[in-house]
């Protein structure tokens, strides 16, 4: 009896703080985030945060394409100067800064413009790579207005000037509501290695990491 009770306990506090800390960075971030492009102040560098392009049976990941639309539109908005693409490229089969760049120049975005991060294996490592390993500390993030609240988190909280421009993202869809599950425990993910487990990147050089591998 006192064992069940020891982990309803630890179950509801467990709950408690997933709750509190989703509803916290929610918070925290929304100030930050500028739909309206004519109200975001211009920065030198939009970090777009990247995604695999496809999903299953090789259709079009909506998260991918909104993602690049709108680094597109910042771009020739005039908001920014130079896109710097982080994502994962563990392996020389899967790239995805290497697609996102053949993406934005197939858009129109002039190659010398966009700047590849090759380890941003998740969030964390792009948001600190960002400063770290490319010298970036004031700058716009690109992504979908989940993620994009956790990554301004984590750069505020390290001490970074960012704003957010959020993607189009398609609400009321079986995909979002499986990325908003997956966001409670990567938003307390964040709070952990930002608090307690004081995380850094993976890698902290600008070399490419598939390039190492087979």
């Amino acid at each position: 009896m006192i064992f069940i009770r020891f982990v309803l306990y630890s179950m509801t506090l467990l709950l408690v703080f997933l709750i509190g800390n989703y509803i916290y960075i929610d918070n925290f971030a929304k100030d930050l985030i500028y739909s309206d492009i004519s109200k975001l102040p211009p920065k030198r560098v939009a970090l777009i945060l990247g995604t695999t392009k496809y999903v299953k049976k090789g259709k079009i990941n909506y998260f991918y394409k909104y993602r690049i639309d709108a680094g597109v539109k910042l771009f020739k908005n005039k908001k920014v100067k130079m896109l710097l693409v982080s994502g994962d490229n563990s392996s020389r089969y899967y790239n995805e800064p290497a697609r996102m760049k053949k993406d934005l120049i197939k858009r129109g975005i002039p190659e010398k413009f966009i700047t590849l991060d090759h380890a941003g294996y998740r969030t964390f490592d792009s948001i600190i790579r960002a400063n770290r390993v490319f010298g970036v500390d004031d700058y716009i993030i690109v992504t979908q207005p989940f993620h994009l609240k956790r990554a301004l988190f984590i750069a505020k909280k390290k001490g970074f000037n960012a704003i957010g421009f959020p993607a189009k993202q398609n609400n009321n869809t079986l995909a979002h509501y499986r990325m908003l599950v997956r966001e409670v425990l990567a938003r307390a993910k964040a709070f952990l290695d930002l608090y307690v487990l004081k995380t850094q990147a993976k890698v902290l050089d600008k070399r490419d990491p598939s390039k190492s591998r087979n």
